[in-house]
């Protein structure tokens, strides 16, 4: 990636409730060192209150501590997807990758707390604040099933959709795919 591309963007890494810390969960921490050695400014933190996801705690630490802004590309995993979603109704961000994203509690009060699935999703708010929305989903997703919820985001923002068939919920030590579709991204 070209420094002066790389430069003008960031890449914001948003974990799933319960990883923490996070440089010692799923692929964060490869990606932040794969993307970081290329040139890339790339923000991984532990976040506040890592088990529940709060909305009204994560979003202002996104925008706040991590700089989320028009020059960033957030990627969200699991509940970091839906807290990505919540953050660009209001905020314009250069894209959103989401990984493993869903639309609803699941039925799960660990994941009703969070505050994100409490009213409706605003579509048209989070399209027009993201240069680019991409989805990685997985068919055989233990957790998020694919028809009921990654396909409701897919519809819902237009997704460029990379659909797997995985059945391990994305929590891997690296994540290639993803890290080439950011090198794309970032090149435009």
């Amino acid at each position: 990636i070209p420094q002066v591309m790389a430069a003008a963007v960031s890449v914001i890494i948003l974990p799933g409730n319960g990883c923490t810390p996070v440089k010692k969960a799923n692929w964060y921490s490869w990606l932040h060192d794969s993307l970081t050695s290329s040139g890339v400014k790339t923000v991984l933190r532990d976040m506040p209150d890592p088990y529940e996801a709060k909305e009204r705690i994560w979003l202002p630490f996104i925008r706040e501590e991590m700089g989320a802004d028009e020059n960033s590309i957030i990627v969200g995993h699991s509940s970091g997807a839906e807290a990505a979603m919540r953050l660009v109704e209001n905020t314009r961000v250069r894209g959103v990758v989401l990984v493993a994203a869903c639309v609803t509690d699941l039925g799960e009060e660990s994941e009703a707390i969070s505050g994100y699935y409490n009213r409706p999703w605003k579509w048209d708010q989070m399209k027009q604040n993201c240069g680019f929305v991409s989805q990685f989903q997985d068919r055989d997703d233990p957790f998020i099933p694919w028809e009921t919820e990654g396909r409701v985001v897919h519809e819902g923002l237009g997704t460029e959709l990379m659909l797997t068939s995985r059945g391990d919920h994305f929590m891997t030590r690296d994540f290639p795919e993803l890290l080439l579709h950011l090198q794309e991204k970032i090149k435009g």
